[in-house]
């Protein structure tokens, strides 16, 4: 079961109390994670199902409001036919096993992106996922399936201009929160904090608009070896940083 830390626990850890309240993570290294150990991709891929699920209760557990994971990409059809049917079983086993703990836990889970495109078994195990636990209000676990920032945006604008040719919106009321309020992400805080273990330096397409402001903290770690250890590592850096929105201090 997941229990949060109190101030003092998370003192004791190096952490200020005072956490990113919106974190997202490219969850990155699986396949160069199993190479390297002489294993097939997709085992990798396995290693990498598991360090989420830690990842989350840690989540959790450290009072972290909003957790954006990356975990299948709308560039990631190009993969290999059989990787890309293990990542789906995998998905499909997650969310038929692990609703029951998220929604004892209070977490409310939603994906982000067109989650139509996979199979209807698959797409009904999201959906029922994410009707069992909306109403949760502990940590909002967000899943990018099939998720791309510009096929986001792309939709959002196309929504704003269709409401703009029926004369429902002027477009003088067009701004940032109206365009905000047309994502995936609706309701939830800009990112914080973003982090990208396996050693790639780059954003991938990954919720571009709401990580305008984010801290970015890059690790060569492959994702199945970045412990809660490193995690909070990744927090410590952010935590030291001013962040001045293109201000001063």
């Amino acid at each position: 079961m997941m229990r949060k830390y109190t101030d003092e626990e998370l003192i004791a850890r190096g952490l200020s109390p005072d956490m990113p309240k919106h974190v997202a993570i490219i969850m990155d290294g699986n396949g160069r994670w199993a190479k390297e150990r002489g294993m097939i991709r997709t085992l990798g891929h396995r290693a990498g199902i598991e360090r989420m699920r830690e990842i989350i209760r840690h989540s959790s557990d450290i009072g972290v409001e909003a957790l954006s994971l990356y975990a299948f990409s709308t560039e990631n059809w190009k993969r290999p036919k059989f990787e890309v049917a293990a990542l789906s079983a995998l998905f499909l086993e997650y969310f038929t096993k692990e609703i029951d703990e998220l929604h004892a836990n209070n977490v409310r889970m939603i994906a982000l992106g067109d989650t139509t495109k996979f199979s209807p078994e698959i797409h009904n195990a999201i959906l029922r996922g994410a009707e069992k636990t909306k109403h949760n209000t502990g940590l909002k676990l967000n899943v990018a399936l099939n998720y791309g920032s510009r096929d986001e945006i792309t939709t959002a604008v196309k929504s704003i201009a269709c409401d703009v040719k029926n004369g429902t919106l002027d477009d003088d009321d067009i701004n940032y929160e109206l365009i905000s309020d047309r994502l995936y992400t609706k309701g939830l805080p800009d990112i914080d904090l973003l982090i990208r273990p396996g050693g790639e330096r780059r954003l991938s397409n990954f919720l571009l608009m709401q990580a305008a402001y984010a801290e970015l903290v890059f690790t060569d770690d492959y994702w199945p070896d970045f412990t809660n250890e490193k995690y909070e590592e990744a927090i410590k850096e952010f935590q030291k940083r001013t962040r001045r929105y293109g201000g001063l201090k």
